[in-house]
């Protein structure tokens, strides 16, 4: 049966949804690239990768068949790199498994690599129609609002409780617009800070309007614990003109993305206290040369705070061939952290080679 906030949510979207490329398809690959794209992504800034990924990438073999560093690069810029390494796995996995046919139910398509509930109703909805709730930021904004719910949606009841009530507000008969269209209410109506409650839909049904609570709810149990870390960028040149480079693998920030050799320290350091130090000195010999000393970087993520100085400096030997190296021309071949291309973007390396 149709439900007043179903029939409200729709009406609403019919009126207001924006025109967006992945609305217009049915195809599930587009629309699974789509949503891992949006996962912690603006859509002003998701849609153009969007674009640039079905470019390169038209079908799931396509992107199986690319390489990582490939992915990763076209990737660059888009933050949360776990999201990219795990696309690139599960079309690998599909491309092989099940030769190029993309899953065609919830089980099936939850168990893709970095797919939770979330995606995994999206994709359903949205490709078969299958009727599947989603539940995400925007889901739980509106319905803790609408509905006054309190439950931390960060708790195991929290969630339990907004997926049941997700689920028996959807629109069995079209759970793709239903789903669209609560989504997209929360991202451009129900918004986080400052919502136009005056003008919304729901003000009369609203409890968190009706109440008072709209700037209070969602409510989230956890706060997220930020930590500062430091960091001391080498960027060393041999006298080869040839740059020093470190694919990162541990399981940490931005595994998969090159970087140069890296000195973390427990505190801001000066250049002359680096230098000191057993791991700077087994690369850098004493007749080597600064030719740059940066500002101090911050760079910001959801739970760390990044501070990065970067040194360019010229050594008088040989590289080994067991080294992964570039030359400056070559640099932008591979993809880097966002906060390592500001650097490149500041500083003209050929100029200072």
């Amino acid at each position: 049966m149709e439900s007043w906030f179903s029939r409200g949510i729709r009406g609403w979207y019919k009126d207001n949804k924006r025109d967006l490329p992945w609305r217009k398809e049915s195809d599930p690959y587009r629309i699974w690239l789509s949503e891992v794209i949006l996962q912690q992504t603006q859509v002003v800034q998701g849609q153009s990768y969007y674009v640039k990924f079905i470019q390169n990438y038209p079908t799931i073999k396509h992107l199986a068949a690319a390489t990582e560093d490939k992915v990763m690069k076209d990737w660059q810029g888009l933050g949360y790199y776990s999201r990219a390494r795990n696309l690139h796995a599960a079309a690998k996995a599909v491309a092989g498994e099940k030769k190029g046919v993309f899953p065609h139910t919830f089980e099936e398509i939850r168990k893709l690599k970095g797919v939770g509930d979330y995606t995994a109703a999206a994709i359903a909805s949205f490709a078969y129609n299958l009727p599947y709730a989603v539940v995400d930021g925007n889901v739980y904004r509106v319905l803790s609002r609408v509905f006054g719910i309190d439950v931390p949606i960060d708790s195991t009841d929290g969630k339990k409780k907004f997926i049941e009530l997700a689920q028996s507000l959807l629109d069995v008969k079209d759970p793709a617009t239903h789903n669209q269209a609560i989504m997209e209410f929360g991202s451009q109506f129900c918004k986080p800070v400052n919502p136009n409650c005056q003008a919304c839909i729901f003000r009369g049904k609203c409890d968190a309007f009706l109440s008072k609570r709209v700037d209070s709810l969602p409510v989230k149990a956890k706060k997220t614990k930020v930590s500062n870390r430091y960091f001391n960028y080498l960027v060393i040149i041999d006298k080869d003109n040839t740059i020093l480079l470190n694919k990162r693998s541990a399981s940490d920030i931005w595994k998969g993305l090159y970087e140069f050799k890296l000195i973390e320290t427990d505190k801001e350091t000066d250049a002359k206290k680096l230098f000191t130090l057993p791991d700077v000195k087994q690369f850098i010999k004493p007749k080597s040369t600064v030719l740059h000393a940066s500002k101090t970087y911050k760079h910001i993520l959801s739970h760390q705070h990044l501070f990065a100085r970067f040194y360019v400096v010229k050594i008088n030997s040989s590289f080994s061939k067991e080294n992964k190296r570039s030359t400056v021309k070559t640099l932008t071949k591979y993809a880097f952290p966002r906060l390592i291309e500001k650097f490149l973007n500041d500083c003209n390396l050929s100029e200072i080679v």
